[in-house]
């Protein structure tokens, strides 16, 4: 994330609405400040695009909404608005908001340089919170690997990490898929990885 000018004015939730419609990238709302949102490389998006196309397709006809990264969360009991990279809901409450949800069940962070110590720290710190949330997942993008942070029962976190050759398994939606779905035919950059998956 991208600090604002240091003098911006502290916003409600309603002036950062309407100031956002004016800009041309996305900022996210903590605590009455604005914070730009970066572009992300091209195998951020095409593991965003796949995640989104994974769940549409496993999803439809069962009520749940899958949202891209262009749709805010609202973090229960704040006025703090996040743009995560993928979401899903299945809480009737969501369908009465038009510019947010608040009670997704699953979260989906693609990692990034700039962004994973936010993603892993203080974003699931604000996400973790939420009654609603059962799946966390962070997603390499550099390297064939995948987080998930997934609440059990007890309301512990449990954190997964999924590497080559296995299955991955999100509760929160009743789906299971093996990770090389989700990197096949991605490029991972040579420094980490430097087999293509096809």
């Amino acid at each position: 994330m991208i600090p604002a000018p240091e003098k911006f004015p502290t916003l409600t939730p309603e002036e950062y609405f309407t100031w956002e419609e004016q800009q041309l990238e996305k900022h996210e709302l903590i605590d009455g400040q604005v914070y730009a949102m970066g572009g992300g490389s091209k195998n951020h998006s095409l593991l965003a695009a796949k995640f989104i196309t994974l769940f549409t397709t496993h999803l439809e006809g069962s009520g749940c909404d899958t949202a891209t990264s262009d749709l805010r969360i609202n973090i229960v009991g704040t006025n703090n608005y996040t743009y995560p990279d993928v979401s899903v809901t299945c809480d009737d409450r969501d369908k009465t908001t038009t510019q947010y949800i608040t009670y997704p069940c699953l979260v989906v962070e693609v990692l990034s340089p700039s962004t994973e110590a936010y993603d892993r720290g203080s974003k699931f710190r604000m996400y973790r919170h939420n009654p609603a949330l059962q799946d966390y997942l962070l997603v390499s993008s550099t390297r064939m690997e995948i987080d998930l942070y997934h609440k059990k029962e007890t309301g512990e976190w449990l954190i997964i990490n999924y590497q080559a050759g296995d299955t991955i398994e999100l509760k929160s939606i009743n789906l299971s898929f093996p990770i090389e779905q989700i990197y096949r035919n991605l490029d991972l950059t040579p420094e980490t990885e430097s087999t293509q998956f096809l």
